[in-house]
């Protein structure tokens, strides 16, 4: 599985990328709004830190607009996917875009229906949005896998960018499933090394350890 940052802060997309666990980063206006950056300023040195795609997202609501704001955004780099609603619009800007051999990614999607019709359209990437339907009282999990079963049935190349995750059970379901991709804010990622009895076992080493009083340095 691909882990994407979502995020547009540069420090924390730094120290994982340090890691190698950066496979790229979408943004959103509010990922923007919080960084207090220009989104044209920002996407570019995202783009320069990581090698992989960068998700920047149009603000406008007709095709035409759409259109004119990817080629835009796809200018900053050559790494840049340019994110697109899930809308009729949304989706006639995205067969020109992807025509045009540029990476769309296709977000705020809900449904099935929706992800079939995104990657008929010529979609890269599908972003379910896993924690919204939870919010809702519909499980995102059943989302993503009727995805990838509509997906594999047909021979779609569009991968699965499992979004709107919020906790490390999120991500799990989406790697037994078989999302190609997760994005998630870098606190969730750093979570995924955590669990009691690792610290619970670590507690108890250096305890005995320095019963031990020997040094290694």
């Amino acid at each position: 599985m691909k882990f994407f940052v979502d995020t547009a802060e540069i420090d924390a997309i730094a120290e994982l990328n340090d890691l190698g666990m950066v496979d790229g980063v979408t943004t959103n206006p509010s990922l923007i709004l919080k960084s207090g950056r220009d989104i044209l300023e920002v996407t570019k040195e995202i783009c320069d830190l990581v090698d992989g795609p960068v998700s920047a997202e149009v603000v406008a609501t007709k095709a035409d607009d759409m259109i004119a704001e990817g080629r835009k955004l796809a200018e900053i780099a050559d790494n840049i996917t340019v994110k697109l609603p899930l809308t009729w619009d949304g989706l006639k800007a995205c067969k020109v875009l992807s025509g045009e051999g540029k990476m769309v990614n296709v977000t705020l999607c809900f449904s099935a229906n929706q992800a079939l019709i995104a990657a008929k359209a010529g979609a890269t990437f599908i972003s379910p949005f896993i924690g919204r339907l939870d919010d809702i009282n519909i499980d995102g999990m059943d989302l993503i896998a009727d995805i990838r079963t509509i997906y594999d049935n047909y021979g779609f190349e569009t991968q699965i960018l499992a979004a709107s995750i919020r906790t490390v059970n999120h991500v799990l379901e989406s790697a037994r499933i078989g999302a190609d991709v997760m994005t998630a804010p870098p606190e969730v990622i750093k979570k995924l090394a955590m669990h009691p009895l690792t610290d619970k076992g670590l507690e108890t080493f250096l305890a005995d350890w320095a019963k031990t009083g020997q040094k290694i340095l």
